[in-house]
Parts: structure tokens; sequence; C-alpha cells
């Protein structure tokens, strides 16, 4: 029998639904060890709040892992810096939530665990209390030296990843380069190849303009960038479509060909991805020397503590992060 994997799990802000996610998740079985990064305090109060059972035991990185116990959760304590109350957010904990992460990076860094799966952050508090944060992936990226990773949505239905990450919308044309294109299909590629045994995968390129730009009519980065740059890497064996109107080419006709789709913004993507398997997808990012899943959702601030979260993204993740491991 092969040894059980450890899986790290960040609940996130703790004034949100991160809490309760994670206490849920604990009620499950789970063939990895499940070690949640947060403050012992905050879980064992949010357990209580919704009414579930919770034993929590400082995790021992000197023993083998063992599969996890319904009920039970290793914990690696990282203290809150203020009283965290569900639904009142606090710019005091910002740092709190940044800690937790830095001692994900470092315990699978020196791999005493395989996989992050990373509960919902508030970008505005974190930057409130003056801490330049963008996302999880771009914080992942920078505390690994990676100088670039992909943002790969899955869903039962379809795998769609990001050219582009948080970034406002005016900057989006800027950052549609040859080389930044060419990393990302790279990736991309190679991800699916290596972590969902897609031997060969066919990608589907979306265009940014509306219609691919109409000939150069409507913009000049289907013409001048993304066409190029694919009819150049089709001759490296790498199986590439478009560029694509965005508006078709999630349609049925092309999504049956497609083994994952990637679209140049976040908006371009995300509105679909989150119609068709809000609570379900699972935010993979491809590209770190671990890996990591997240929830497709944000921090639910006004259901925290009340027995009204859903965890079937958290679910999702921590499935698909067991998968990735094996």
């Amino acid at each position: 029998m092969s040894i059980p994997q450890r899986i790290l799990i960040t609940p996130g802000e703790p004034a949100g639904i991160g809490p309760d996610i994670t206490v849920q998740i604990a009620q499950q079985h789970w063939p990895a060890e499940i070690i949640a990064i947060a403050d012992p305090h905050l879980l064992l109060q949010r357990a209580k709040q919704i009414n579930l059972p919770l034993h929590l035991t400082e995790c021992d990185f000197t023993t083998q892992p063992i599969p996890h116990e319904p009920g039970t959760l290793k914990i690696v304590p990282v203290n809150l810096l203020s009283n965290a109350e569900p639904g009142k957010l606090d710019p005091l904990n910002a740092e709190y939530v940044i800690q937790t992460l830095q001692v994900a990076v470092k315990l699978c860094e020196k791999k005493i665990a395989g996989a992050v799966v990373t509960g919902p952050v508030h970008k505005g508090v974190m930057n409130h209390a003056g801490i330049a944060f963008t996302g999880h992936t771009e914080f992942f990226a920078q505390s690994c030296h990676v100088p670039h990773t992909v943002m790969l949505f899955v869903t039962h239905q379809l795998k769609v990843a990001l050219a582009t990450t948080h970034l406002p919308l005016a900057k989006v044309p800027l950052a549609i380069t040859k080389e930044r294109l060419r990393t990302t299909l790279v990736i991309l590629h190679d991800g699916l190849a290596r972590h969902f045994q897609i031997s060969s995968p066919h990608i589907l390129v979306c265009g940014l303009n509306p219609h691919a730009g109409e000939s150069g009519y409507l913009g000049r980065e289907e013409v001048d960038i993304i066409a190029p740059l694919l009819s150049e890497m089709c001759t490296q064996h790498y199986s590439l479509e478009g560029p694509l109107p965005a508006d078709t080419a999630f349609t049925q006709k092309y999504l049956q060909r497609a083994d994952a789709i990637l679209a140049m913004y976040h908006d371009q993507a995300l509105p679909l991805v989150k119609h068709i398997s809000f609570g379900h997808a699972v935010n993979v990012t491809l590209g770190l020397p671990f890996i990591r899943t997240s929830v497709d959702h944000g921090t639910a601030i006004d259901i925290a503590g009340t027995q009204s979260a859903d965890a079937g993204s958290m679910t999702a993740a921590v499935e698909l992060a067991v998968k990735l491991l094996s």
C-alpha cells in the first residue's frame, strides 16, 4: 500500500465561511492526512457555532501520515492577531492570513506536504491593512520564485485557463504578448498532460476582442499576436485552435473536441464557469512546485457561522488534490 499524502488547508479569511467549510470537511473520511493551518480556538469556536464535532490534534511531522478520521483534524497552530467574529472583517487579521499561507509554502517546499487547498480570502480587507495582495495565485508564484503560473478552473464539463488573472481590464491588452501566451500555453499543455493524463491535449484559444477582432477591424491583437503564435506552436506539435470568438468558443460544437480552453482575461471565462458549476468548480494553479487547489467562491461574510455555508467546492478541491497527488 502507498503511504497516505499530506494535504494542507488554509481556511482563509477568519470572519468568512472558510473556517466553517474547513470544519465541514473534517467530518468526512479522506484517504490523505488533512492538516489545517489555522488558529485552533477559531476552528473550535466555529465548530461549536455550526454544531459540528471537532477534535484537534497538533500535527507531528516526524510520524508517517495517516488517513483522515471524521470529526478530527490535525492542525499547525497559527494564532489570530485579533479575535475573529463571523461576519465582522478586521484588518488586524490580514497578517494572520498571510502567515498561514507562508507556513503552507514552507511545508510544501520541504516536501513535508504535497498539496495546499486554500479557502477564500478577502482581498479588500487585506489591501486595506496595507498588504498588497492580488490573489493566491500571484502570492504562491512570488513566494516560490516562479516567474509564471497558470490559473485553471476545473469543472465536470470543462477546463478553462486564464492568460491573465487579476488585472484591471484596461491593463489586459498590454499583457497579451507572444512571450506570455507561449509560456502560458506550454504550462497549460504540460499541466494537462502531467496532472490529468491527457497525452496530447487539444486547447481552444479565445480571442481578446469581440468576434476575435473581425480580421483586425475590432482590434489587432488576434492578427498581430495570437494567430501568428498559434501557427508557430502548431508546427511544434502543440494541438491548438484559435483565436476563436469567446462568445462561441464555449458552445457544444467546440467543447466536444476540446480538452481545455484558454481565455484571455478573468471575466471572459469566470461568468460561464460559475454559471454551470458554482460551488463545485475547483481553481488549480499550474506551474508551482506543489499542488494547489482552491474553492471557486468568496468569503460569504453574511452567512459565516450560521450553518448555511455549502462545502461543495471545498470538498471538490480536496478531492481533486487527492486525485492529483495519486
